[in-house]
């Protein structure tokens, strides 16, 4: 019997190095082995019944018929479930990352180590660390089916990835999936409208961050981060006082928002402009709005939007002073979209354009109440390599200007 990976991406690469795998991936025309010794075979070569487990990249679609014929299927938690430590699984549609790191700038140093859709894979984690801080992806959760976290933090959950999923109910059944598997003395905090939902652990619904830092006496006051930051914030504080039982607020302060997400800089007529081209989904926009909503907005949208209904951004749009500049795979349906809810917009198609269009429609007065906002709604890849090189080239039009 042989254990099976799908898929040849960064998770099923670090799991490779243990050696005695087959690794079948669509790239792969003809049959090799690599410097581990394991077999290279291409998707037709499969045969479940010789499979013992199998473990596909987490990205790696369920309509694949590698995923349909699988017989054994497991995620990367199952398979390091056995050695596990303490864990904390962070998940959501936004702020996920964020949340992530700064729970580890706060535990990191009583010995935690991060991982998991963060960028690091299990394989890669040392266990003997003394807590595994996990980002998990909807991907990962829907290939999980028995390993369990000791904290759960769900983040609120809005539409995306719903062409990998199929639908919002089957994206919102991967985010709870840990509820049905967590034990007794377990913890979870999840939206209110989750609270109810059955589980042995211990479940915390939440309202929004202050309704959250109430129900775990954080003093909001002492945070210096900015909606949305200060959501990711507070769960982090919350992991704290959880686990140690305090909150340091000074260590808390000290940690640096990485770049492309809500990023301002000025241009050279000191105009305002920001990058958080890390807003590929739709409530990473609308916590953006909520930051400017008292500003008359120049908006960059547009991009792959993995078969998401847009509505709900416009809906944000319609009573704010707002401009769109469209761009992207989905510029025609964002154009569409502005004519139905009545908001001007400038068909851009190429995010230099659209720079271009803003800088001669925005004020060049300094002290005007406008700003020039990258916060997309959508993936890069229809355009871009990454989402950071859609953010860098932003930049880098806006100083050419």
């Amino acid at each position: 019997m042989k254990k099976s990976l799908f898929g040849y991406g960064l998770t099923t690469k670090a799991l490779a190095k243990s050696g005695g795998w087959d690794i079948y991936d669509d790239n792969f025309e003809i049959c090799s082995v690599d410097e581990f010794g394991n077999n290279l075979l291409n998707p037709a070569k499969f045969d479940p019944n010789l499979s013992e487990l199998e473990i596909p990249s987490p990205g790696f679609p369920p309509h694949h018929n590698l995923i349909k014929s699988a017989k054994n299927l497991i995620s990367e938690y199952d398979y390091f479930e056995p050695v596990m430590p303490k864990s904390i699984w962070i998940s959501g549609t936004n702020g996920k990352t964020t949340t992530t790191k700064m729970t580890q700038w706060l535990l990191e140093p009583h010995g935690s180590v991060m991982g998991g859709n963060v960028g690091t894979p299990l394989a890669n984690l040392d266990k003997k660390a003394k807590i595994w801080i996990l980002e998990t992806s909807s991907f990962t959760l829907h290939y999980t089916n028995h390993a369990k976290p000791n904290i759960y933090f769900l983040l609120p959950i809005t539409p995306d990835h719903l062409s990998w999923h199929g639908s919002m109910s089957e994206y919102e059944k991967a985010k709870l999936k840990p509820l049905s598997m967590m034990s007794e003395g377990n913890i979870a905090i999840v939206p209110e409208i989750y609270a109810h939902r059955a589980s042995a652990a211990k479940v915390v619904g939440y309202k929004d961050e202050f309704d959250l830092a109430a129900k775990f006496d954080i003093d909001i006051q002492k945070i210096n981060f900015k909606t949305p930051f200060l959501m990711d914030a507070v769960f982090a504080l919350c992991a704290a006082k959880l686990i140690f039982g305090y909150a340091n607020y000074d260590l808390l302060n000290k940690f640096v928002i990485e770049a492309h997400k809500l990023e301002e800089f000025k241009d050279a007529y000191l105009r305002l402009w920001v990058d958080d081209t890390k807003a590929t989904n739709l409530d990473a926009t609308l916590q953006a709005l909520k930051r400017y909503k008292d500003k008359k907005i120049h908006i960059i949208l547009g991009g792959d939007d993995k078969g998401v209904d847009l509505n709900s951004v416009f809906e944000a749009l319609k009573p704010l002073t707002v401009v769109i500049y469209a761009i992207g795979s989905n510029t025609d349906k964002l154009v569409d979209l502005s004519a139905k809810f009545d908001i001007k917009c400038v068909k851009c198609e190429f995010l230099e354009v659209a720079v271009k269009n803003i800088s001669q429609n925005m004020s060049k007065d300094k002290n005007s109440n406008e700003i020039a906002l990258l916060s997309p709604a959508c993936a890069s890849l229809d355009q871009f390599k990454s989402y950071a090189q859609r953010g860098d080239l932003f930049k880098k039009y806006v100083k050419e200007l």
